[in-house]
């Protein structure tokens, strides 16, 4: 095989991917317990590191005061500010926001070490019970749900082992009877 049919391939496989990635980080929705970073160009006192989210979905900025980002994307949010400093405080300013830690996920039941643990990009059922320790020898991989949602539009559904788990996701791994 050529080099150049090689690169064609992995390129072709590895593109739906790279650009998977990319949606899910654009459309991830902000919520309490996440930590986000904001940069302003050439104004460090306008910079932070890190900023978690109160359990309001909230924080607070200088010059705009509190901002509502729960249920919003970084890129809402960097209009959004950008759109305020500009209004009488800032000329022209660059407003850059990025997740730095993303709120926990929750597994319960049959696992070897139930609790939360810190989200992670691309994240699956399988890697959230390797991070649980593993199954216990009662666990029940047909009996498997995970609630996701917020507020009281949360549902239950159904889990396979590639089913991608998201911050905030609460996943019950049930006793099998045989």
């Amino acid at each position: 095989m050529t080099r150049a049919l090689l690169l064609f391939l992995l390129c072709t496989l590895l593109a739906p991917l790279a650009v998977a990635e990319v949606a899910q980080g654009s459309n991830y929705r902000l919520a309490s317990g996440d930590v986000i970073r904001i940069s302003v160009f050439g104004e460090p006192d306008l910079s932070f590191t890190e900023i978690r989210l109160t359990d309001a979905g909230t924080f607070s900025y200088p010059f705009v005061g509190d901002v509502h980002a729960g249920g919003r994307t970084v890129g809402e949010i960097e209009r959004h500010l950008t759109a305020r400093l500009a209004d009488g405080y800032l000329v022209s300013p660059r407003v850059t926001v990025s997740v730095v830690t993303y709120r926990e996920f929750y597994i319960s039941g049959e696992v070897q070490k139930p609790g939360g643990y810190p989200y992670q990009p691309g994240l699956t059922l399988n890697r959230a019970i390797a991070l649980a320790g593993g199954l216990t020898e009662r666990a029940s991989l047909k009996r498997v749900t995970i609630v996701r949602g917020d507020g009281g539009t949360r549902a239950g559904q159904r889990a396979a082992l590639d089913t991608p788990i998201l911050p905030g996701d609460t996943i019950t791994i049930a006793q099998g009877f045989f």
